[in-house]
């Protein structure tokens, strides 16, 4: 078959098929034990591990691969002082006026509020952009679904090296713009803050479905 553009050979795994099961097993065990973590010890992460994990990231399919995400990794206690600012300001009027009582119905057994001591606690904070049409960057295609896809892969890779996480939104987000100097093509997606539990943290008592209500075979 001729086609009209390069290529090169697809790769191949070569899994042997009695490993396979074993492998996504494991990896199924440890995907499980990942939570999300409000209480954030000031151990120092390494910045090479997590350029790794944002490797992984990139590595996600996106749709035409416009590959259209910013991946904004921020270490200074003075920019993360004023995130913080900026996010309980959003958080504050999301609690008192914009949410649905159903919403705060929701959230009641997580234990969210309007304070956000882990924008500040937690060592580095990863936040991550669509990049949309501008002066120098493409338009791209299925933007939330390929963004969304590279945060999971994010996310797996930080839990792999032994990292805990939260997935942050405040509403709206165009603050992060404006702190982390962003252009207006960027659209923040999501506020990763990173590091270790402290000793005495603790999680809300909630468990996933089970694989029989979330998988259907026909």
């Amino acid at each position: 078959m001729t086609r009209s553009y390069p290529t090169v050979p697809a790769p191949h795994y070569d899994v042997p098929a009695d490993e396979a099961l074993p492998r996504v097993e494991a990896f199924a065990d440890l995907m499980s034990r990942r939570r999300t973590i409000r209480d954030f010890s000031s151990a120092p992460v390494s910045l090479d591990v997590i350029d790794a994990a944002i490797r992984v990231a990139a590595t996600a399919p996106s749709g035409a691969n416009v590959q259209p995400w910013r991946f904004v990794v921020v270490t200074d206690p003075e920019i993360k002082s004023r995130l913080r600012v900026a996010a309980e300001e959003e958080e504050v009027e999301f609690y008192t006026r914009r949410a649905s009582q159903e919403w705060l119905d929701a959230l009641a057994p997580l234990g969210t509020d309007t304070d956000k001591p882990f924008l500040e606690d937690a060592p580095a904070l990863i936040v991550v952009f669509e990049v949309h049409k501008g002066p120098e960057t493409p338009r791209p295609y299925y933007v939330k679904e390929s963004v969304g896809i590279a945060v999971g892969f994010l996310l797996a890779a930080l839990h792999h090296a032994g990292l805990a996480t939260l997935t942050h939104t405040p509403s709206p987000m165009r603050f992060l713009n404006e702190v982390l100097e962003r252009p207006a093509e960027e659209r923040a997606y999501v506020v990763i803050p990173v590091g270790y539990p402290t000793d005495d943290a603790e999680v809300p008592a909630i468990t996933k479905k089970p694989l029989d209500e979330v998988r259907i075979i026909r």
